[in-house]
């Protein structure tokens, strides 16, 4: 009997750092799925490397000689799209950037690996790697030249549950309020899907909370970036910060955020502790945490991502009450979190992109 198998994710490496190019090589093979193809240090070199062999995903850094990592973007999604992770350090100018970036096509954002703490190192190369994966999954459309939007090392980590953070619901449901809140996940090509979701609220939307899978700090330029595009109020969430109508609270980089009640009133608490379903911030973290505090006071939307992150939490919160959505497959850059959620049971109903921001408004009139 002969065995099928799955053939390795084949990546460009673009920096124009040899340490950098050198250390995310080594943490790329780390992993058995992984094949570095090539390295570059400039778009110019990168460009022949494709001619020769078209990779399926490439990592690019932002700043880079002779042409900036933004520029070769938007040229290489007008000409022939391919899944692109941005690599960048935690420079403030470098997140600023980042934004244009997830604009102009890339799919996702890593920080550049360097030499830390061994649990922090094997937590770098496990994300770094579960982002490559993914990306080579993302459905890319071409886009316009020029379009710009105006206003572990040693192997995968073991994998951990909400169960670290805080137990599961207690199952009774708990009593429908005026107030509805809105709990979201999201991961590979979620930034462009929750803009697109966000900007068709009206300033008097309920209460929203996002847990969206990106790096430390990178969410604050995120949530800076969105507020000034939409109605609605948005911030990267900070502890203790109260859930209000019309306002928008993304859970920071590297932080879990949870939903807690106090009487009537809703507040997040943010706080660190392990990865939760190979991520931190993590879905099923808030939605649990959601299914605890809100029960049927809430509703639920799980968005565009790989992995299984959120499928139970969502379950959780669909067994509490919730009103629970997931994106459909057709507009999911990578269908995977949505799937996961569906699979388990944990879905009340599937809609295309462009509805959600609707069904979260047709939900709070019926409430």
């Amino acid at each position: 009997m002969s065995i099928v198998t799955a053939r390795k994710v084949r990546v460009l490496v673009i920096d124009d750092s040899a340490s950098v190019r050198q250390t995310l090589t080594s943490v790329l093979q780390s992993d058995p799925g992984i094949e570095v193809i090539g390295t570059a240090s400039d778009p110019f070199i990168a460009a022949k490397r494709i001619q020769e062999e078209i990779p399926d995903v490439i990592t690019l850094d932002v700043e880079m000689p002779r042409m900036d990592g933004i520029t070769f973007l938007r040229k290489l999604m007008s000409q022939k799209p391919i899944p692109v992770v941005m690599c960048s350090s935690l420079t403030e100018q470098g997140t600023e950037t980042l934004m244009q970036a997830m604009e102009a096509g890339a799919v996702d954002v890593i920080l550049k690996p360097k030499i830390a703490a061994a649990d922090h190192l094997a937590e770098q190369a496990s994300r770094i790697c579960e982002v490559v994966k993914s990306a080579a999954q993302a459905r890319l459309r071409q886009r316009p030249a020029g379009t710009v939007r105006s206003a572990s090392a040693s192997g995968p980590a073991q994998k951990l549950t909400a169960d670290v953070i805080l137990p599961p619901p207690s199952g009774k449901a708990m009593a429908r309020t005026t107030e509805m809140v809105v709990c979201v996940g999201a991961s590979t090509g979620g930034t462009e899907a929750l803009r697109e979701m966000l900007e068709k609220l009206p300033a008097n939307s309920p209460g929203i909370v996002i847990v969206q899978h990106m790096p430390e700090r990178f969410t604050a330029a995120f949530a800076r970036r969105l507020n000034d595009l939409c109605e609605v109020e948005i911030k990267e969430a900070a502890d203790g910060d109260p859930v209000l109508r019309g306002h928008v609270l993304i859970a920071p980089g590297d932080r879990h955020m949870l939903l807690e009640r106090q009487g009537a009133r809703y507040h997040v608490s943010v706080r660190t502790g392990p990865l939760v379903s190979r991520h931190r911030p993590s879905v099923d973290v808030l939605f649990r945490s959601a299914a605890r505090s809100a029960g049927s006071n809430a509703m639920a939307v799980i968005m565009t991502g790989m992995g299984d992150d959120g499928a139970r939490g969502m379950l959780e919160m669909h067994q509490a009450g919730a009103y629970t959505v997931a994106q459909d497959e057709a507009t999911s850059v990578v269908f995977g979190m949505p799937k996961e959620a569906i699979a388990r049971g944990g879905v009340d109903r599937i809609v295309p992109l462009g509805q959600i921001a609707p069904e979260i408004l047709a939900e709070d009139r019926r409430r």
